[in-house]
């Protein structure tokens, strides 16, 4: 299989997302930065859209499958854990949580929140589109950092997220 088709595969993944792809693109298969990005982001952005509109539907049917049924509903009790940003800041607030490259963040999760906080269509797309691209310059620059830099840029990485959202509560 193509590496590049890997690399979008990755990323469309709600596990790894983008920051899961872009690292092994640019470190494992050593594409140019730019090409890691775009098509980690693309990768990351190619199942989101559709689940925008079709989660809705699929949900009655993810709660009834027997295997998928305790994954969806303990996927969503750690969803709805990290809603007040969305709900007091809406559209920026989604755009926040889905830029934030941490665990159980990103665009999957923040999508899934949109839909079920209600968050229209029309302010969640763009949130979710320019919350990907921002997580794609956070992990980009956390690669290009050498690794004497690396423990000095996750402190610094995780003091500002920690103000930023310490300021939006």
């Amino acid at each position: 299989m193509p590496p590049e088709i890997i690399i979008l595969l990755t990323a469309s993944l709600p596990v790894s997302e983008l920051r899961g792809a872009l690292p092994l693109a640019y470190l494992s298969f050593k594409f140019p930065l730019w090409k890691a990005y775009l098509i980690s982001v693309i990768g990351n952005l190619l199942p989101l859209i559709p689940l925008l509109f079709l989660i809705e539907k699929l949900e009655k049917l993810l709660e009834n499958l027997p295997f998928i049924s305790k994954f969806y509903k303990w996927y969503k009790r750690k969803a709805l854990k990290r809603k007040e940003i969305i709900e007091k800041y809406e559209a920026f607030g989604l755009f926040i949580f889905v830029m934030i490259p941490l665990p159980v963040t990103g665009g999957w999760t923040g999508t899934f929140l949109s839909v079920l906080l209600g968050l229209e269509k029309k302010y969640a797309i763009p949130a979710i589109v320019c919350g990907v691209l921002a997580a794609g310059v956070i992990v980009s620059v956390i690669l290009v950092a050498s690794v004497k830099y690396s423990v000095f840029l996750g402190i610094l990485f995780a003091i500002v997220i920690y103000l930023i959202l310490s300021r939006i509560k």
